[in-house]
């Protein structure tokens, strides 16, 4: 698994390595003792913000998002919230990204290779139902988010000052050895002999706080751990929702991305500021088409998805990542193993 890892960072290798992960996953190698191997190499497979997308490598990705969830039950939950977010982006986002060609590729039952329909009707029907039922677990992640803060705005807003943001960690920095400094000092002051331990009751107080804030410490982890979450998720929706935006040039697609668009304006308290600005335009864009349908004239098929554009840009810059980057750069040796 650790070899899977370290390759399928690399675009070139990562139909083969995606393909040896389906495999473990079918073969039941994943399981409580690999599954923080196994995690990683989905962590690795994510790592580019949009290779996902890569119109040659949206199948293997498809695949290999779709089988993890039958292994999902062995990882943490910390793991299984980050897998949630991915999936969106590999399998859901994916299956919006239809066209009107109706060529439909897929993996084959036994992950091996590839299968090509060019039937009409049967292309049309399974591009239809993928993009509905995509749809319609999308209004379902919108629908479980909870509703955005004042805090996270303020957030948000933060992060578009960079370099004000830069400067104020490093006087953070700064300011911090100092204070540390006085308080193990402060310390020392007032048990110069260390008599302290000498009463029991003291200890027993002592113990009580240090354990009172070691729980404080974990809630708060627990805490920034699910805003870490809830932010993930909130991205790869947006995703989707710009996705299907993209293809509303196709008629069949129109009413199920009004319905979609609809459901996430009603539901735009559970973005930040910057997103519901962006879904606001983009309802006011899919009404606009509408009244044009209605009075009979041609519709354009294009939509306002510039805050979407603006949104992607910026989550591209930040790393997704919950630990280091998975190693491996395609040496030589990886190029013979995969041959």
């Amino acid at each position: 698994m650790q070899k899977i890892a370290s390759h399928i960072v690399n675009p070139s290798k990562f139909s083969k390595a995606s393909k040896l992960a389906v495999q473990l996953i079918q073969a039941g190698t994943v399981k409580a003792g690999t599954s923080d191997h196994f995690f990683a190499i989905l962590e690795g497979a994510i790592l580019s913000p949009t290779a996902f997308a890569d119109p040659t490598l949206r199948a293997e990705y498809h695949a290999l998002f779709t089988a993890a969830q039958d292994v999902s039950d062995f990882l943490s939950k910390k793991q299984r919230n980050h897998l949630t977010a991915w999936t969106i982006k590999a399998v859901l986002a994916n299956d919006l990204r239809t066209d009107d060609s109706f060529v439909v590729i897929e993996l084959d039952v036994n992950g091996k290779g590839l299968r090509t329909c060019l039937n009409f009707e049967d292309g049309m029907e399974n591009s239809r139902m993928k993009f509905s039922r995509a749809s319609g677990k999308i209004k379902e992640y919108i629908s479980s988010l909870p509703l955005a803060t004042e805090d996270e705005d303020l957030e948000e807003a933060e992060a578009l000052k960079e370099d004000s943001g830069a400067e104020g960690a490093n006087d953070g920095h700064q300011e911090k050895p100092p204070g540390s400094f006085s308080e193990s000092h402060e310390k020392v002051e007032l048990d110069p002999f260390g008599l302290d331990v000498l009463f029991p009751n003291t200890s027993r107080k002592d113990a009580k706080a240090k354990t009172k804030k070691e729980m404080m410490s974990l809630s708060k982890k627990a805490d920034e751990e699910f805003k870490r979450f809830i932010k993930s998720q909130r991205e790869a929706l947006i995703l989707c929702l710009e996705t299907s935006a993209r293809r509303y040039k196709i008629p069949w697609c129109q009413t199920v991305i009004d319905i979609l668009v609809k459901h996430a304006f009603d539901n735009k308290e559970r973005f930040t500021s910057r997103q519901r600005d962006a879904i606001e335009k983009l309802w006011a864009s899919i009404r606009e088409q509408q009244t044009r349908r209605k009075q009979g004239k041609s519709v354009t098929g294009k939509l306002d998805v510039n805050g979407f554009e603006w949104l992607q840009q910026k989550y591209a810059n930040e790393k997704i990542s919950i630990r280091h980057a998975v190693g491996g750069g395609g040496q030589r040796r990886a190029e013979q193993w995969l041959g």
